[in-house]
């Protein structure tokens, strides 16, 4: 039975004092290595805690891309995703709709923003790349087809008059990039993720690793090209030996479809925020999860959410009101 009708069923159980068995969400994350995966396990704990009836299953999978697809068919229940990949989605733009090789996928709604993804260009301290243009000629993992690292960073070279035919391409995984950049068989590695995540952190453990700083006109170039990004800058101690490094980051969002009936999604974001510091305490990027930042997505939020963030006195935007 499908999620949504069985949450009907609970609900009218409820009423009559009938038991069912909880009902399974599933959490769709990223890979064991990066952030999505523990946040996503402090998502299914608040759920199994929390939300009546349902518990929390967190799945690996290849993140953002995959993952918008997941939640627009009704294979998974709740997921994590970059922000311009949901925004591209949505709107059917890029690599979603007529001119692109995937569907669009206007059913996808906001519960919040998670936190803000850094786009870390990892390389080896001696690599001899400093720079973007540096790049050039090297052997460069770009991330793991299909997510929204490689969205992010084609989004960046491109910008910067850099494409895939100036350099070798990889496709790797955070974890594979690690471990290429430790064995020597890549030069650099893109990586969208949380600070910090927790492959870099085992890479910076056994190598003196350099992030590969971004000067101000390409990260204006960049927000010129895609507006969800935003400045970040990696602070001195995010990993060991590293500088300050400034670079871009997008925010993530945690979505789901819009057949998720608002009482469900209420019930979820509820959950989430009242309870939040269980997730905080499992990563420190859940610190900046908090119900003011949901305002700032650049997809409508599920009707469920709006509820919730209305309740507790935070206006919602016209911008973020479909249904």
């Amino acid at each position: 039975m499908h999620n949504f009708a069985r949450f009907a069923l609970l609900v009218a159980a409820s009423c009559f004092g009938l038991a069912f068995a909880q009902q399974t969400l599933s959490i769709a994350t990223g890979g064991t290595g990066g952030v999505y995966y523990p946040v996503g396990g402090g998502y299914a704990q608040i759920i199994d805690q929390f939300v009546d009836g349902f518990s929390g299953s967190v799945e690996v999978t290849n993140a953002s891309v995959e993952n918008v697809a997941f939640i627009s068919r009704g294979d998974s229940d709740l997921a994590l995703a970059l922000a311009d990949t949901v925004l591209a989605a949505y709107e059917g733009t890029g690599r979603f709709g007529p001119e692109g090789e995937l569907p669009q996928l206007d059913n996808l709604r906001v519960i919040t923003i998670a936190y803000a993804n850094a786009v870390h260009v990892i390389t080896l301290e001696g690599s001899g790349i400093e720079s973007l243009a540096d790049l050039v000629g090297k052997r460069v993992s770009v991330g793991a087809p299909g997510s929204g690292t490689e969205v992010s960073a084609q989004t960046i070279l491109n910008a910067n008059g850099i494409t895939y035919d100036d350099f070798s391409v990889q496709r790797l995984s955070v974890n594979e990039t690690a471990d290429a950049l430790r064995d020597g068989t890549i030069d650099a590695g893109f990586w969208s993720g949380g600070v910090p995540t927790g492959a870099v952190l085992s890479l910076a453990e056994t190598r003196q690793i350099a992030l590969v700083p971004l000067s101000e006109d390409e990260v204006a170039n960049v927000i010129a090209a895609d507006p969800t990004f935003i400045p970040f800058t990696f602070a001195a101690d995010a990993y060991r030996g590293i500088a300050d490094t400034p670079s871009v980051g997008t925010p993530n969002l945690l979505i789901a479809s819009s057949d998720m009936p608002a009482e469900l999604a209420y019930a979820f974001t509820k959950a989430l925020f009242e309870n939040i510091e269980g997730v905080r305490a499992i990563h420190p990027s859940a610190n900046q999860t908090v119900p003011e930042i949901a305002v700032n997505s650049p997809v409508p939020l599920h009707v469920g959410a709006i509820q919730y963030l209305e309740e507790i006195g935070i206006a919602v935007p016209d911008r973020l009101r479909v249904d």
